[in-house]
């Protein structure tokens, strides 16, 4: 593989001939260097040129100093160079080129990645908070009330009077029965009254004034908004026929359509916050009822209720909502977001070696919260990768023909953890059998080396690694593979969601 040299000439040579242009001044490479050209091609005699080239058509090479095909100033390319590639793949770019490109290096950390989910979602009734109002005898409308539907009513608020003339003939028989004074007579009639649906506070009423009282008030059994009315004056009613449903306003409902990619971690009894158009500024706590079992087809999203306490009513069907989802926090091995190269078939960093040296590395991630991503696999912890500048290289990359480094690649030890090795593999299972040499672990799928979900037993090289846990806990656990078979080296509980 091949190994290549790039002074600030090379990366900005572009740069220079624009300067050229518009101070309308020879401004040569050498100028930017700080040198001039006979400078520059005096190296020390120790080292041997073998030949000269422009970093952008790297395969082109000249017997001097001069310029490219591409009017572009070339480099030196020395014999000692040539032989430090083969051991130590990538690309050197000047320190001082570094800084002008604006480089920044940061450390692969492990820390706390908090589970973060914005979705959209509209306002809808409680359909658990449902009144229904019916006829319990048959009988004809005397009177309406005034109501309609998509009105505010409170509890006990009247929606008609109804005459039932069953009723009134059931009353004068109890009202003859309670003047003979038999006890038993008079239970059995006041029982047969409430046989036919009539409400004891009729019973009561009938037995104060010794009148019957054929006609009945219907009232609303609690408050909320009329969602039907189908009572009328001068109708004739049947016993068992729905006159209204009523809808109670004292929680919502706030269905969030929630991309089914995302939704795993979701779980019922899950804390949210709402921020609804209508109220700019202000939020909203609730926590998720449930998660509709069916996916939108169109959409691919899943439906997560939400319930939210309507006080004073101000939450209305149909209003525009944005829910953030809260989660618990797990550990993870973090990047800054702006380091990673997404390219649409793979994911890269840029690894910082020594001795001012860039390689690209290809990895997986996971979630992603606020600045940091996660890491599944293709890093360790400690290694040092591009945070701002890495394009550029990238592109050099490209041109000079450097291979990434594939994920499960070697990687250096981490800095803090010097026995760590190769790269390690990181997921989430249960404990089933623990001893001071072993674990046995039913773990999730391990998608960076293709491992479905399965039980296996690993390797417990420290006893340490898994004081404190036991059997039936929950564990997020690090792995590698080295010949004496698959080792743990990090294990550390899950708390349960």
């Amino acid at each position: 593989m091949s190994h290549f040299t790039i002074p600030r000439g090379g990366l900005f040579g572009a740069a220079a001939l624009l300067a050229v242009a518009a101070g309308g001044v020879g401004f040569t490479i050498s100028e930017w260097r700080g040198g001039s050209p006979d400078a520059t091609a005096a190296k020390p005699p120790a080292r041997k040129i073998l030949y000269w080239y422009d970093p952008m058509i790297p395969a082109e090479h000249h017997d001097g100093p001069g310029l490219s095909s591409m009017g572009m100033q070339t480099i030196p390319r020395y014999a000692d160079e040539v032989g430090a590639s083969a051991a130590q793949p990538g690309i050197s770019i000047d320190p001082s080129a570094s800084q002008a490109l604006g480089m920044r290096t940061v450390a692969v950390r492990r820390g706390e990645l908090a589970s973060s989910l914005t979705a959209t979602g509209t306002i809808d009734f409680n359909q658990r908070d449902v009144a229904i109002v019916q006829a319990r005898a048959g009988g004809f409308v005397s009177r309406v009330y005034g109501r309609a539907p998509g009105d505010v009513i409170g509890a006990g608020a009247p929606l008609a009077d109804v005459l039932v003339p069953e009723w009134g003939g059931a009353q004068t028989e109890f009202l003859a029965v309670r003047r003979t004074g038999n006890a038993a007579l008079i239970q059995a009639a006041r029982q047969r009254l409430m046989l036919l649906g009539m409400p004891s506070g009729t019973i009561a009423s009938v037995e104060q004034t010794g009148r019957p009282h054929n006609v009945i008030t219907i009232s609303t059994p609690t408050g909320g908004v009329i969602k039907t009315l189908n009572v009328r004056g001068g109708m004739t009613l049947m016993a068992g026929q729905t006159l209204a449903e009523v809808n109670g306003l004292g929680t919502v409902w706030l269905n969030a359509a929630v991309p089914e990619a995302v939704a795993g971690p979701l779980k019922p009894g899950q804390a949210v916050r709402a921020a609804l158009a209508a109220f700019p500024g202000e939020t909203i706590s609730g926590r998720v009822s449930a998660i509709l079992p069916t996916t939108q087809v169109d959409s691919r999203t899943l439906t997560v209720r939400i319930e939210l306490p309507n006080r004073g009513g101000r939450l209305r069907p149909g209003m525009f909502a944005t829910v953030s989802f809260g989660g618990s926090t797990q550990p993870a091995l973090l990047v800054p977001s702006e380091a990673l190269i997404r390219t649409g078939k793979r994911t890269l960093v840029m690894l910082a070696l020594d001795k001012g040296r860039y390689r690209p590395a290809e990895v997986q991630t996971g979630r992603e919260s606020g600045d940091d991503t996660e890491i599944l696999a293709g890093l360790s912890e400690g290694e040092k990768i591009v945070a701002s500048g890495q394009f550029l290289i990238d592109s050099e990359a490209s041109l000079s023909g450097v291979e990434a480094r594939p994920i499960g690649g070697s990687a250096p030890p981490a800095i803090a953890k010097p026995t760590a090795v190769a790269a390690l593999y990181e997921t989430v299972g249960k404990i089933e059998q623990i001893t001071t040499t072993s674990v046995t672990l039913s773990h999730e799928p391990v998608p960076a080396i293709g491992w479905p979900a399965m039980t296996m037993t690993f390797q417990l090289p420290d006893p340490k690694i898994a004081r404190g846990l036991k059997t039936g806990d929950r564990v997020r656990f690090g792995f590698d593979q080295p010949p004496a078979g698959p080792t743990i080296r990090r294990l550390a509980k899950v708390a349960d969601q």
